[in-house]
């Protein structure tokens, strides 16, 4: 497979932010300008904005969300993803990721190199073009699945190697992405992929610019720290991250991590892509919600 230089700069958001909706014009949070794409889930604003998704879209881009991540957006229907997606594109918003297939979390899956399990991989991955498609999103979510105990752990890469490279070879002509997530020991233990050297050495081997890593900074702050340093000599295989503070998985300023730092590098290396929200919120109801918003807001200003 002939390798590709990939471009981290994804297409700049252009124009200005819309008036604010009128539905939501109790809201004195006004229209944010934030330095960095970040992307919310649906749910993270249903309290202020109600349970209707396009209400809650509506509500992201008052407040300055530019993306969207949603790892169920496969599951919905199509005449929904079709209205969400008219929404994002009338909008200048972009879709962040989606879970392209199913994960098996308990049992061997890529690693193993079972025809058979390969086979409804890829199977999986043609679907999620489609879905990609319809939304318009870039980038889809990966994760090979769990280790196989009873194999040789070099051949188990080469097992995740090969599918990925298959994988590839049907995203590369539509110019999609799987990012490659590694998850930690403690949340997921037994799982195949957790830590980001292991994922930057795949993507080399994969050797395409459809195979990319996503980089879950709640993920490996559990699971190795040393963040910046990381992230660093990762970037060049890094496509897109997400976000979660720990202890808690929940909006950053709530734990340890120094989010304004690590957003800052991430800044002034020339991200230009989506970084996900992928987190709970550490307070209920209306008050969590602003809270969130609130520490954006804070780890932004730099």
């Amino acid at each position: 497979m002939k390798r590709r230089n990939f471009i981290k700069n994804t297409s700049l958001i252009s124009g200005s932010l819309m008036t604010l909706y009128s539905g939501f014009s109790n809201v004195n949070y006004g229209i944010n300008k934030y330095n960095l794409n970040y992307a919310p889930h649906f749910g993270m604003f249903k309290n202020i904005a109600g349970n209707d998704l396009i209400d809650q879209l509506k509500f992201m881009h008052d407040q300055g969300f530019m993306a969207i991540e949603d790892n169920g957006m496969k599951g919905k229907k199509i005449e929904l993803q079709n209205k969400i997606s008219s929404f994002l594109v009338k909008n200048n918003m972009q879709m962040g990721v989606f879970v392209a297939h199913k994960i098996h979390w308990n049992k061997p899956n890529l690693a193993s190199g079972d025809p058979n399990t390969r086979k409804e991989f890829l199977k999986e991955i043609k679907e999620s073009v489609e879905v990609a498609k319809r939304v318009n999103a870039r980038w889809m979510t990966v994760v090979p699945g769990h280790l196989d105990l009873r194999l040789n752990i070099d051949y188990q890469t080469q097992n995740v190697i090969k599918a990925l490279r298959l994988a590839a070879d049907i995203l590369e002509p539509h110019n999609l992405i799987m990012v490659i997530e590694p998850l930690n020991f403690r949340d997921h233990p037994g799982l195949f992929l957790s830590k980001s050297p292991q994922a930057f050495q795949i993507c080399k081997a994969v050797n395409s610019p459809s195979c990319k890593i996503l980089f879950d900074i709640y993920h490996q702050q559990i699971e190795e720290g040393n963040l910046i340093p990381n992230i660093k000599k990762c970037w060049e295989e890094i496509a897109y991250f997400q976000i979660g503070d720990n202890p808690g998985r929940n909006e950053p300023t709530t734990g340890e991590i120094n989010y304004k730092n690590i957003f800052k590098y991430i800044h002034d290396r020339g991200y230009k892509g989506i970084l996900g929200m992928e987190h709970g919120n550490s307070k209920p109801n209306k008050e969590g919600e602003y809270s969130v918003i609130n520490a954006y807001k804070k780890v932004d200003n730099f």
